[in-house]
């Protein structure tokens, strides 16, 4: 092999250089042998080849060895032609990136998720020797950034899909809005920033055909994942006004009523305690980051369901002791303390601490009457729904 490209080097007709060069690269092919093909790489890149015959013969190259060579050889093939070709990068920038984007798609298929974006990465989209649309380069980060995510790289791909942002504007392609769109929740939801998560998600599950380019639609499941996302993150997020204004939205929502999720919703909106019972049902449909434990030992939801419990026992007493306040939250009294302590200094929680007595004050600033009424309001509801469930069961009910 080495010999017939030396002689082929040697003629002076270009154009009969080209073609026998192209019949070499031809039975290299046939053949499926890696090495083969790296000793033509190298032929190539070597001074005996002038400039213009190899980026004519490697985008050649390029494109012949995804249809004729296994996955296995083209893999190790891809591997070494980016290696080969890095010192001379700026010389074949486009034959570069199309084997970097092959090789990546290479470990997309192994699953090798982190690999593939570092190879995609490797792509200079700000290069100063070719121009790229914006488009192209949107749907590049986009891609990075997914691919970051399935390895659970949130701060990597937080990096691209932050260069996604400064490109969105400028492409009106809706399958790349909603990608992006998506990307970025996910981003949002990995990195435990549940509330922001939750509107995003809370977004998406409200886009609809018409909204899409022609040729995409978006099924009801799509739409009823990103629903459940919405409502998953919202409950994990940190008790407090801002939480209780999108938990009203998703409660009223009349497609939440359909979700598994709903009951537990439910629960949380209308500020009930919640039991160790319904919590561990509802920690079945977690995520793995969704499950990760905090700084101070605890997970992500038992944090979320100690919160919410405190808050809901601001509506139920004026005061409480910790030693009692820890037995209904579960926790120990000093734990009680602090996270009362937290929710009141961050303004999520009206109240004051006696810590002399260890008593919990909690401030309200709803007038005597009106909390009554807000009381005999709850338990006719509490009992309407105890009338409902004994109709739907078949038992006798007398009004």
């Amino acid at each position: 092999m080495t010999s017939s490209l030396e002689s082929v080097a040697g003629l002076t007709d270009q154009k009969l250089k080209i073609e026998q060069y192209k019949a070499a690269l031809a039975k290299v092919l046939d053949s499926g042998s890696a090495q083969q093909c790296k000793d033509f790489l190298e032929h190539m890149l070597s001074d005996a080849v002038p400039l213009v015959v190899s980026r004519q013969l490697l985008q050649q190259f390029t494109q012949d060895i995804k249809q004729k060579l296994p996955h296995d050889v083209h893999k190790e093939v891809a591997t070494f032609a980016l290696d080969a070709l890095q010192p001379r990068v700026v010389s074949y920038e486009e034959q570069v990136t199309a084997i970097r984007e092959q090789l990546a798609e290479l470990l997309e298929d192994e699953e090798d998720w982190a690999k593939a974006a570092k190879v995609l990465a490797g792509i200079d989209l700000d290069s100063g020797m070719r121009v790229l649309d914006d488009e192209y380069k949107l749907r590049q980060n986009i891609k990075i950034a997914m691919l970051y995510l399935e390895d659970d790289d949130a701060v990597s791909a937080e990096i691209f899909i932050k260069k996604a942002a400064t490109l969105i504007a400028s492409c009106k392609v809706s399958e790349l809005e909603l990608k992006y769109k998506s990307c970025y929740a996910r981003i949002l939801d990995a990195k435990r920033r549940f509330l922001e998560a939750a509107t995003r998600y809370y977004d998406l599950s409200q886009v609809s055909s018409s909204d899409t380019d022609a040729g995409i639609k978006v099924g009801e499941d799509e739409l009823d994942q990103a629903l459940t996302a919405a409502v998953t993150c919202c409950i994990l997020a940190a008790a407090g006004p801002q939480r209780s204004r999108v938990l009203a939205n998703l409660y009223k929502d009349e497609r939440c009523a359909r979700l598994p999720v709903f009951s537990f919703l439910e629960k949380v909106y209308l500020e009930r305690i919640l039991r160790h019972q319904e919590v561990e049902a509802f920690a079945e449909g977690l995520q793995a980051h969704q499950k990760a434990v905090t700084a101070d030992g605890t997970t992500v939801l038992e944090r979320a369901v100690v919160e919410h419990n405190l808050a809901a026992a601001s509506r139920l007493y004026t005061n409480i002791f910790f030693a009692e306040l820890g037995q209904l939250l579960g926790v120990p009294p000093a734990s009680a303390e602090k996270v009362a302590s937290r929710m009141i200094t961050e303004g999520r929680l009206q109240g004051s601490i006696d810590q002399v007595d260890g008593l919990l004050h909690f401030d309200s600033d709803t007038e005597g009457l009106k909390q009554w009424d807000e009381q005999i309001a709850s338990v006719c509801n509490q009992l309407n729904s105890i009338l409902d469930s004994a109709a739907d069961r078949g038992l006798p009910v007398f009004v």
